[in-house]
């Protein structure tokens, strides 16, 4: 027993502890910034999700299509005045010429105007039909 404390009373003055001390390690939450690279090929490399990937490819007429469907719906919107849209916000009929294509925007009836764009060099043509209405303030 007399071993025994003294054991404890030696070993007692050489033992000493200190708090617990929390580093971040990711640098979004004041961790090291150098661990930042490190953080982003791990989480790369863990992603199995992949995103889609579009089998088509829009030809330069259907990107023109799209970008001439926007803008005229956007002009019609906002009632500005220009080549194919009248101060009240109506399509023009009519047949526009540009280098590569044609647009011949017409009238079906019923307050619907049929815009039709051809590209000189192929042949090939898009349509998309647009409510004609007036815009009045």
């Amino acid at each position: 027993m007399k071993y025994a404390i003294w054991f404890c009373a030696i070993f007692s003055f050489a033992t000493n502890a200190s708090e617990l001390v929390y580093t971040p390690v990711n640098p979004s939450f004041g961790g090291n910034p150098q661990n930042g690279v490190n953080l982003l090929n791990s989480a790369q490399a863990q992603n199995k999700f992949k995103g889609e990937q579009s089998t088509t490819q829009q030809t330069p007429l259907q990107q023109f299509n799209e970008n001439l469907q926007r803008s005229i719906l956007s002009r019609m919107a906002s009632t500005i005045s220009g080549g194919v849209v009248d101060r009240s916000g109506n399509l023009i009929p009519g047949t526009i010429e540009t280098t590569d294509f044609v647009i011949n925007i017409s009238n079906v009836g019923g307050g619907v105007m049929q815009v039709v764009t051809t590209d000189k060099s192929t042949g090939q043509s898009t349509t998309f039909q647009v409510g004609s209405q007036t815009v009045s303030y």
